[in-house]
């Protein structure tokens, strides 16, 4: 934890910045770099019928790290997908509770 899914863009522009990006992230969430997991969905969009180009739309999923690591991680995962040529960047985190995430059927 924490899981990114990335939506919008392709999974060779997501590989191009995933090493630095991650390299970054693990220290302003003080993570191990394998309890991260990146995820790229790849998604069509559609707009009155016809297939359209959308900005990437980022989910982060992971336990309560409080706003301040969560501004500094928003900021971080932007510039990178900023830099990868795109421009306007969504994103949202999902909060997970401790105590209702299981591993292997047990509480960590």
């Amino acid at each position: 934890m924490p899981n990114i899914i990335i939506k919008g863009m392709s999974i060779a522009d997501v590989q191009k910045i995933s090493k630095q990006m991650i390299d970054e992230l693990e220290i302003i969430i003080d993570c191990p770099r394998e309890y991260f997991t990146l995820e790229v969905v790849e998604s069509t969009f559609i707009v009155d019928g016809e297939k359209a180009h959308k900005d990437p739309f980022v989910q982060i999923n992971w336990f309560d790290r409080g706003p301040e690591v969560q501004d500094k991680t928003a900021a971080t995962i932007t510039q990178h997908i900023r830099n990868a040529g795109y421009g306007n960047v969504e994103m949202f985190f999902i909060v997970l509770e401790p105590n209702k995430y299981y591993e292997n059927g047990k509480h960590l």
